[in-house]
């Protein structure tokens, strides 16, 4: 029975985790016919050089399990190829369309081990690819990193990510290297039980040292790049988010906000919902001066704070969860990047000479 993987930020499901080989259907990825003046050759070197980005190791254990086949009939990888062949790679789920390239991209790793990967993304990298990002994305990097490990298929989703969060938020995620850590980390998420704390700066002085927000997260009606609180309790899919203020700062605020489920834009969605969009954030309108004074000086003093942060002031800071393997529970911490310690201080600075600037 497939179970749902928890999205975070951007989607709700990811990709279903079925039990592999049990219809015993096979689907063509790969076919070639051998020239009639090819000499013998094992078919994994004859595979390796043929196929992009496969590994060797990887077409041997497609070829244990029964994956490669010559003339129709499954082959181990020492099957010295004969003119004329006819050689497939078969798998038991159908080619993904738009295959994972791995891409040499950096990764700041904040652990690993057999299992499980954890990662501080950047501002500014696309997760997976898709609507017109095909390259240059997280899974790309992860793809390459992993690239020698026989076990990981990045086109594969049985394994990979787990949960996400949008382009223009930083901080930590859970890459799943195994199908049973994919399953369990995914029921994690599902069930509620992972720790997800992120800061936030938003607009306006929240005035409430703590609270919750509630309510059903779907499409906009009026605009289908947004998402927005659902009026109509049967619309939307249920959301809650949790928030404590950390500082107050003139006309913005510094809050941590805690998860307790993973809807597209949630943390945005629900700010802007009790008054307090994200600072900076285009697609939701706190890109424009939304708190604070006339003074032209003010208003040079806010879009300098865009220049130092050219987005949503949002960052995934801690990730919480149990080790899928060892049953060890785990805490990962990321610090706010500079973009976000820049702004934050220079709002800090503004609070203090406030009287003195005049703004």
């Amino acid at each position: 029975m497939a179970e749902d993987i928890f999205i975070d930020e951007l989607d709700d499901t990811l990709d279903d985790l079925e039990p592999t080989g049990n219809s015993g259907e096979l689907y063509e990825h790969f076919k070639v016919v051998v020239d009639k003046g090819q000499s013998p050759v094992r078919i994994d070197k004859y595979l390796f050089e043929r196929i992009v980005n496969a590994s060797r190791n990887r077409i041997q254990s497609a070829a244990d399990a029964g994956f490669v086949m010559a003339n129709g009939k499954p082959v181990k990888s020492s099957y010295k190829v004969k003119p004329m062949d006819v050689l497939t790679v078969m798998m038991d789920r159908p080619k993904y369309d738009n295959d994972i390239i791995p891409e040499d991209i950096p990764l700041d790793i904040v652990y690993e081990d057999s299992e499980l990967m954890v990662i501080n993304k950047p501002a500014g990298l696309v997760v997976h690819p898709g609507c017109g990002n095909y390259h240059g994305t997280l899974v790309n990097a992860i793809a390459w990193h992993l690239r020698d490990v026989p076990t990981y298929d990045p086109n594969d989703p049985q394994v990979g990510l787990v949960h996400r969060i949008d382009k223009d938020t930083s901080g930590l995620l859970v890459i799943a290297k195994t199908p049973d850590a994919k399953t369990s980390l995914g029921m994690q998420f599902y069930n509620k039980t992972t720790k997800r704390e992120y800061n936030a700066l938003v607009w306006g002085i929240v005035e409430e040292d703590e609270g919750t927000v509630t309510g059903n997260i779907g499409r906009n009606p009026k605009d289908r790049m947004q998402m927005a609180v659902m009026a109509d309790p049967n619309q939307g899919k249920h959301a809650v988010t949790h928030y404590q203020v950390l500082e107050r700062l003139g006309y913005v605020t510094l809050v941590k906000c805690v998860l307790e489920t993973g809807r597209t834009h949630q943390i945005r969605v629900h700010m802007k919902h009790i008054g307090h969009v994200l600072f900076n954030d285009e697609r939701y309108g706190g890109n424009e001066i939304l708190k604070g004074t006339h003074f032209s000086k003010y208003k040079q003093f806010v879009n300098n704070c865009f220049d130092i942060c050219p987005r949503q002031a949002l960052h995934a800071k801690t990730l919480g969860f149990v080790h899928p393997k060892t049953g060890e529970e785990m805490f990962f911490t990321s610090e706010l990047p500079k973009d976000m310690t820049d702004l934050i201080e220079k709002w800090r600075t503004y609070i203090s000479n406030r009287e003195a600037t005049g703004i």
